[in-house]
């Protein structure tokens, strides 16, 4: 389940991936199979080509990609997401996600 967004955020983070750029999206979401994560980053674009190399320049491989309502995307959580997150200028993200605090601060 994601929350902590707005539908103006998911529309412009679907027109940025659908217009070939990688565009980042980040909201709270509950899965109990990642109990230590509270938040996710998609990374995504729909020029899959782009979305490869970007990935690979984090050591991600494209078996990863989702491609979920023709949006591909790489789900970013932990310590990457907050790497890809500070190398892209989106100190935001950390800050309105508390994506530093440890599990056991929430």
């Amino acid at each position: 389940m994601a929350f902590g967004i707005n539908r103006s955020e998911l529309n412009e983070w679907k027109s940025q991936v659908e217009k070939g750029e990688i565009a980042f999206l980040t909201h709270f979401w509950i899965d109990p199979r990642f109990r230590n994560s509270h938040a996710v980053t998609k990374a995504g674009c729909s020029d899959v080509g782009k979305l490869i190399r970007w990935g690979e320049s984090y050591g991600l491989k494209k078996e990863w990609i989702h491609d979920y309502k023709n949006l591909p995307h790489y789900d970013l959580m932990g310590e990457l997401q907050i790497r890809v997150l500070k190398d892209h200028g989106l100190s935001s993200h950390i800050k309105k996600f508390n994506l530093e605090k440890k599990p056991a601060d929430h």
